[in-house]
């Protein structure tokens, strides 16, 4: 599991589709 603050913003939101097309559980914050 993973936590991703600022997942709105451009990086945030491209690291946590990234990490999610990897099979990783992540929470936005």
């Amino acid at each position: 599991m993973i936590l991703v603050t600022g997942g709105l913003g451009f990086i945030g939101s491209h690291i946590a589709l990234s990490l999610m097309a990897q099979g990783q559980e992540v929470i936005i914050v």
